[in-house]
């Protein structure tokens, strides 16, 4: 039986070990990348790709690109989760599009202030925020942002890195929705960031503003492959009731 959310909560654990003789369920591991793309994403962009890695030669490579930590080394199965920043247009387009097919057709003098702000969102707004030249561009518009900022709030993150940052943060997001649905059907996992990220790309082909969030290692676990009992900061030391 598939485990609640909480349990599955306490049931993940960085496993680092996983048994040799069990095989994945490819299909169901499918399923649980499938939950991953359901994650919380900002503005609905999408930013990410999934590659699930199941041949045993890219494995093997991928376990030496991982600087052969066992959590690669035992895995029956990889999923390596990709930040796409540079596809900020395409996406912003496809939402865009899904916004006018939902309107049936409607004439823009027809169009509610709501339809009007969601359109104008994916067409002026993302481009104003996601458009770059050599970091030039971000560096002016966080400038002018902050002068605009002395006045009311307004958004501050325009430069590149925050917009690579934003993109990093959703992905980690799928990556955890992913964890947990591993670990509601008796399935672990290991996130690894200690790897040559140079190395996967040119393994897996990726184009060159393709980033690699996190390696995410697949299996079950075996008795040795959680290294200790779980330590947590106390709760009261992180927790602020505002």
């Amino acid at each position: 039986m598939e485990k609640t959310v909480t349990e599955a909560i306490n049931y993940r654990r960085s496993v680092r070990i996983f048994k040799e003789h069990i095989e994945l369920d490819t299909e169901k591991v499918k399923d649980c990348i499938k939950n991953a793309t359901l994650a919380a994403t900002s503005s609905n962009l999408q930013l990410w790709e999934f590659y699930h890695i199941t041949d045993k030669a890219i494995l093997n490579k991928m376990t030496k690109a991982c600087l052969g930590q066992n959590a690669a080394k035992y895995s029956k199965q990889l999923l390596v989760v990709v930040a796409r920043k540079d596809l900020w247009s395409k996406r912003a387009k496809a939402n865009a599009a899904y916004l006018k097919s939902t309107l049936n057709g409607k004439p823009k003098t027809e169009y509610t202030k709501r339809e009007k702000f969601a359109l104008s969102y994916y067409e002026k707004l993302i481009p104003t925020v996601y458009t770059e030249f050599l970091g030039i561009l971000g560096w002016l518009k966080y400038l002018v942002f902050q002068v605009v900022g002395l006045f009311k709030p307004i958004y501050r993150q325009t430069r590149n890195s925050d917009m690579r940052i934003v993109a990093h943060k959703s992905a980690g997001l799928a990556a955890q929705n992913f964890m947990i649905s591993m670990a509601a059907i008796g399935y672990d996992t290991c996130p690894m960031e200690g790897s040559d990220t140079l190395r996967i790309k040119k393994i897996l082909k990726l184009s060159r503003g393709a980033e690699i969030n996190m390696v995410i290692g697949c299996g079950i676990r075996d008795e040795k492959g959680i290294y200790g009992e779980r330590f947590r900061i106390p709760f009261k030391d992180v927790y602020f009731k505002v």
